[in-house]
């Protein structure tokens, strides 16, 4: 019996024993760091875009879901713009117009934080004679929704842009110009909730924080103008109409500018749909509503869509990361962010924080390519290429200097690239955020470098590529949530 007791504990002890060793192997298994969390691995094929549209929701029930619309890329299968594959621009037109939007941002930070003053363009309206300042672009203008407007309601795909404040459209009849578009052109006359502004309404002289630019008048009417860095540029009148976001979100008295004349590279869209902070702004305007806030996701492949979305809804997913918005007193329509350090292959780079904390940051849904400090661009290229060794180099694309020739492999494993923002918010990104592909055989770490560490890093469309990307612009937060498209 003795024996027994004592074989029975020994029993027990080793059993222990073991379930001891084994878990802790097991939790060695799940916590510890592995190449797996430092790297993505990624078919080759799934870089490049598809020849037809894979949609995760219809429109209809977007809309129904949330109060939501459908993103799609310009030039991609899933939109309705993109009928003549002829019109898409090449890769070299697309950044040639991404560093004219890049370099028109950084004119206006330089322009408030120098003299304060600017060259003016005057563009002219049969109508009126306005000074239009070259303050910003439209640039490549990706990605596009459909809205309504007027009385009965009438479509329209705008650009949406988180760097713009003016909300705008082609409108009948044109005094001097219209560009191409796709649709048929806004005609307030047949609206029945079309007003005009008039030129002593207050709301009149708020052009001058959206635009850049003093209003004109004409025949009592308030009359806008903007001009755009790349020489597109819009004019016509000032008027308030009903906007339909969705089929049961409609605003009254919406402010809008109603253009007449008007030229630029705008797709085939009909205008602009301005997400900005100024008061003029959709954000600003439906605040009431939605407490100014609104989230999107931009696809990972122009093949694919994405959603603009505006309230809490259902409420903000745990996955969610916040970071501080910051205020930027040379570009308060901007929404402000602060980077404070860069990982690559789950490893933090070696980059002074005075680096990051010299140069003024923002988030824009129009820019492509994040732009970062050229220190900080010279590292992050460099320890990319440590770890890129096995693929042969290829040509630069452009402004992207760092590619690979990738056509002869159906999978590559590439290091993860991490951006760490105020508050300690940490945020991986999709490997479409990482890469550009012109093609298999050119397919580019998708970063370029500022001119100086002191310009404004911009934080692109690209590395926002399938995030939920959430502006609580009353809470002053931004945030960041993986697979937001889904």
């Amino acid at each position: 019996m003795a024996t027994d007791s004592v074989l029975h504990r020994w029993t027990s002890i080793n059993f222990l024993g073991c379930v001891v060793v084994l878990s802790s192997l097991l939790l060695g298994c799940l916590c510890s760091s592995s190449p797996d969390d430092a790297y993505h691995t990624v078919r080759v094929s799934s870089l490049l875009p598809e020849s037809s549209c894979k949609t995760s929701l219809t429109p209809q029930q977007a809309d129904v879901k949330r109060s939501s619309l459908r993103v799609v890329h310009k030039h991609g299968p899933c939109s309705q713009l993109a009928q003549d594959k002829a019109d898409a621009p090449t890769h070299d037109q697309i950044f040639l117009r991404d560093q004219s939007r890049v370099k028109s941002i950084q004119s206006r930070f330089s322009k408030i934080t120098s003299t304060g003053t600017s060259e003016t363009d005057r563009v002219r309206d049969t109508k009126a004679d306005l000074p239009v300042q070259s303050g910003s672009t439209v640039g490549a203008g990706n990605y596009i929704v459909t809205v309504g407007l007027g009385t009965p309601k009438k479509d329209l795909t705008l650009i949406f842009d988180t760097g713009s404040d003016l909300t705008w459209t082609q409108c009948e009849p044109c005094a001097k110009y219209c560009y191409k578009q796709r649709e048929p052109t806004f005609n307030p006359s047949l609206s029945a909730s079309y007003t005009n502004i008039t030129c002593t309404s207050s709301v009149c002289s708020d052009l001058i924080s959206a635009t850049g630019n003093a209003p004109g008048c004409s025949a009592s009417t308030c009359v806008y103008g903007i001009k755009y860095g790349d020489s597109s540029y819009s004019v016509g009148f000032f008027g308030k109409e009903k906007l339909s976001l969705t089929s049961t979100d409609a605003f009254d008295n919406f402010l809008f500018g109603c253009g007449q004349n008007n030229r630029g590279l705008f797709g085939g869209a009909a205008g602009l749909l301005g997400l900005g902070r100024d008061k003029l702004s959709v954000v600003e305007q439906t605040g009431s509503k939605y407490g100014k806030y609104f989230s999107y996701c931009l696809p990972s492949s122009s093949s694919s869509t994405g959603h603009l979305t505006f309230g809490k809804g259902r409420g903000v997913p745990s996955s969610v990361k916040f970071t501080p918005l910051a205020t930027i007193p040379q570009g308060d329509s901007f929404y402000g962010i602060n980077i404070e350090g860069i990982s690559v292959g789950g490893t933090k780079l070696s980059i002074s924080s005075s680096i990051f904390s010299n140069a003024p940051g923002i988030i824009d849904s129009g820019t492509v390519i994040t732009r970062l400090p050229p220190t900080a661009y010279s590292a992050l290229s460099s320890a990319f290429k440590k770890l890129m060794t096995r693929y042969p180099a290829a040509p630069a694309l452009s402004i992207l200097d760092t590619c690979y020739d990738l056509s002869k492999y159906k999978t590559v494993t590439i290091p993860k690239v991490s951006f760490i923002f105020s508050g300690g918010t940490n945020v991986d990104l999709d490997f479409s955020g990482i890469l550009y592909a012109a093609s298999a055989s050119q397919v580019c770490l998708a970063f370029a470098g500022n001119g100086d560490d002191t310009d404004v890093l911009i934080y692109g469309n690209v590395q926002q590529q399938s995030f939920e990307v959430v502006y609580d612009v009353t809470g002053m937060k931004l945030g960041f949530g993986p697979k937001g498209c889904a």
